[in-house]
């Protein structure tokens, strides 16, 4: 999922980037394309190629994947840099935060009540 929100697509992309057999690729695939969080889209005709394409479903995503970078990143990196999400348009470093809409304030995991 991360490598399709970063806009790799393609099968064979998908495969070098994640260092994965490509049965084990295809089968995951396939799960996400049977759940409705990807679709896959065809880019060539000769032979028929597909390339994966986030749903709206699988769009949703994004901030708990987000989190999950985040959370990786400060407990499980070792000594590996950590991964900088910024915004694609100006460069700016983003944050992931749960802000109240009316107080405007952050919310800290305290501060939440389920009813």
């Amino acid at each position: 999922m991360r490598d399709v929100f970063r806009g790799v697509r393609r099968f064979n992309d998908l495969a070098e980037d994640l260092g994965i057999a490509r049965n084990l690729l295809s089968e995951r695939l396939g799960r996400l394309v049977d759940h409705g969080v990807l679709v896959k889209v065809p880019y060539q005709e000769r032979p028929v190629r597909y390339e994966y394409r986030l749903t709206p479903k699988g769009a949703d995503l994004s901030k708990a994947l987000i989190a999950l970078i985040r959370w990786g990143d400060r407990w499980q990196a070792d000594d590996s840099a950590p991964t900088v999400l910024v915004h694609e348009r100006c460069g700016v470093e983003l944050e992931l935060e749960l802000r109240c809409p009316t107080c405007e304030v952050e919310v800290t995991p305290a501060h939440v009540r389920s009813r």
